[in-house]
């Protein structure tokens, strides 16, 4: 027979909630869920060996180092310009998520949204500038990050793979910016993309078809904008996401922030 706890009903329940928890952290579901090392599993204790199983083992802080060293944290006239790119990454994805919701992709629509969004929207044509001037801002940051890594050598062993990322990245910032060149459908747009469309027109083997997808057929149109609109706010972000938490986890594995290893 079981035993019966013995108490006051309030000393009871808080005993019945403990029994919960530790059947609950003890069961198969939960420890197949976190990993060892978590603070949500049972017997955890407060390390330096568990903190780093946290850091290690968790979705959201394995980005983040267990020990910094001295001279990632000491103030230099290039500190965080990789940093800087990621804030304006999420300004740019902010103040995009709220354009969104007064432009529409079409030839009919999309100028005159532009243009109601500037004079009609409260803050609308603040945040347009804050989004184009962004864009603008994170491509400098990008490539000063991109030449400060260079002139100091940190693309150098151990770390050649994350400086092939970084060139990609910076390629996927230059699409990014290239594609919302289009959404205003101005005409300095339109002479714009229709130069960038004809140069890639020119390569060799696929440039023909490569302008075809883009456009959306012979001539810029309404396919066109629709394609740059979903390029811009969905694939180049999505594709930029994956690549900057590939980036910023082998920062971490080869040595943290370039300077002495």
């Amino acid at each position: 027979m079981a035993k019966t706890m013995q108490g006051s009903p309030a000393q009871r329940a808080q005993q019945a909630l403990t029994n919960l928890n530790d059947s609950v952290q003890g069961s198969q579901a939960w420890n197949s869920i976190f990993r060892p090392g978590s603070i949500f599993r049972k017997g955890y204790s407060d390390s330096p060996r568990n903190r780093s199983y946290v850091i290690m083992n968790s979705v959201l802080y394995h980005l983040h180092p267990v020990k910094v060293k001295r001279h990632a944290v000491k103030v230099s006239y290039t500190l965080c310009l990789g940093g800087l790119s990621f804030f304006i990454f999420i300004l740019l994805t902010v103040t995009g998520i709220f354009l969104m919701f007064f432009y529409r992709p079409t030839a009919v629509n999309a100028w005159d949204d532009i243009y109601a969004l500037q004079t009609s929207v409260t803050f609308g044509l603040l945040v347009r500038n804050m989004h184009r001037w962004g864009a603008h801002l994170m491509v400098l940051s990008v490539f000063l990050h991109m030449a400060r890594v260079f002139y100091h050598g940190a693309y150098k062993a151990p770390r050649e793979f994350n400086w092939v990322i970084g060139v990609i990245l910076l390629t996927l910032t230059l699409l990014l910016s290239f594609t919302g060149y289009l959404l205003p459908w101005d005409q300095l747009a339109l002479w714009a993309v229709t130069v960038g469309t004809n140069m890639m027109g020119y390569t060799p083997v696929l440039g023909g078809q490569v302008r075809f997808v883009l456009l959306g057929g012979a001539e810029i149109g309404t396919d066109t904008l629709l394609r740059w609109y979903v390029l811009h706010v969905l694939f180049f972000p999505f594709i930029i996401v994956i690549f900057m938490a590939i980036h910023f986890w082998r920062v971490r594995k080869d040595g943290g922030i370039s300077g002495p290893l």
